[in-house]
């Protein structure tokens, strides 16, 4: 007898979800059951409604500021559930209404016929590490909004520190404290300034501090992807924190272009004939792994060198995965050195040099993955 399968899109939103379900075969009927309140009774009783008359039920819905609370409830309930990446969702160029139940019903037609990217799922403990490193984030761009804010409001006023002394240093914030003013508003506005900044810093060291105790009780395998990844000139720990969370398992990309992609870094293209025409990167991607691998890059303007800390952060990892980190230092500086010789413009030299990087952030992710799998296999017959 053949399968019955019932296929459900959602169109989630804070309050209320949108269900239209389409019937198992080409042509099966399409339907919207119009809308429940987004929460978890309401969702209980409605995969239940769905469950019967079906031998299988599958659920979609798109990625979004509501997270993956659904995905894990709907899991846990033991429906198939997956996420999709929005950007991917097939458009028709003559499409000028948009509704709720019509959005849920394009999901559910869209399923069926396999038309949709699922993006990848976090379980909830992966999830919980990245929330806290984006945290570390946003705490970074509160900071310096702080600071610009107290270094422009001393800039207006002629308030200039010694030649000398380097910005936020100790020795400047030490004069920064010695300041005085002579009207009382400014003295109030002045100490505001100083105290957002004195509050961002703690805030920054309180979630790196959360961030180096999580890593402790991390999973093996992340933990070893983490450490393999700070061979790497440029990815000290945070960086590398920040790249294993966001990405994920790295050999989930069976191509490094695939990463590349991922994170919005390779270049706009819009070919046709015999014309290509290639434009900035899409930034089409994950922004928060874009943001450090950039960073990352600007190490490689430097002749390759494996001193200091990089020697530090090297040793315990494997002769293959510091191989691969100073292949990345040889080839990647000389094609800084390369590109800056052509004329290119620095910023985007970095940019290309970050994307390349991820490269080898996958080498290494994939060696890394490899040998913590090899070691668990190790270790089951002797437990056995």
């Amino acid at each position: 007898m053949k399968k019955h399968t019932r296929f459900v899109g959602l169109d989630v939103h804070a309050a209320t979800i949108a269900v239209a379900v389409a019937e198992g075969g080409r042509d099966g009927e399409v339907r919207s059951l119009g809308k429940i309140p987004n929460r978890p009774e309401s969702v209980r009783k409605l995969v239940k409604k769905l469950r019967a008359g079906c031998d299988e039920l599958r659920v979609c819905y798109e990625a979004g500021p509501c997270g993956y609370a659904l995905y894990w409830q709907l899991t846990e309930l033991g429906v198939e559930c997956v996420v999709i990446a929005p950007t991917l969702v097939p458009k028709k160029s003559g499409d000028r209404v948009k509704t709720d139940r019509l959005d849920a019903e394009k999901l559910a037609r869209c399923f069926r016929s396999g038309d949709l990217t699922a993006v990848w799922v976090p379980d909830k403990a992966h999830e919980a590490l990245r929330d806290l490193v984006r945290a570390r984030l946003a705490a970074k761009k509160d900071q310096l909004r702080a600071r610009h804010r107290l270094s422009k409001f001393l800039l207006r006023l002629g308030r200039r520190p010694p030649q000398e002394v380097k910005a936020w240093g100790a020795k400047y914030m030490a004069w920064v404290r010695a300041l005085a003013f002579e009207f009382k508003p400014q003295e109030a506005a002045f100490s505001d300034y100083l105290n957002e900044v004195d509050h961002a810093r703690d805030r920054i060291a309180r979630l790196e501090s959360a961030i180096d105790a999580s890593i402790e009780t991390a999973p093996e395998s992340l933990r070893a992807v983490i450490a393999g990844l700070q061979a790497l000139r440029g990815v000290a720990k945070l960086t590398a924190v920040t790249t294993a969370v966001e990405v994920g398992t790295f050999s989930r990309f069976e191509h490094p272009r695939q990463l590349m992609g991922y994170s919005g870094a390779v270049p706009s293209e819009y070919s046709s004939g015999g014309s290509t025409k290639r434009f900035a990167i899409t930034h089409a991607g994950n922004s928060h792994l874009r943001h450090v691998i950039i960073e990352a890059a600007w190490a490689y303007r430097f002749r390759p060198s494996v001193t200091g800390k990089l020697r530090e952060r090297q040793r315990g990892l494997s002769a293959e995965v510091n191989a691969i980190g100073l292949k990345a230092q040889h080839r990647l500086h000389e094609r800084y050195v390369r590109m800056l010789a052509k004329g290119k413009l620095k910023q985007k030299v970095v940019t290309a040099i970050g994307r390349e990087l991820l490269g080898f952030m996958w080498a290494i992710g994939k060696q890394v993955e490899k040998e913590v799998a090899a070691s668990q296999r190790v270790k089951q017959p002797a437990a056995a």
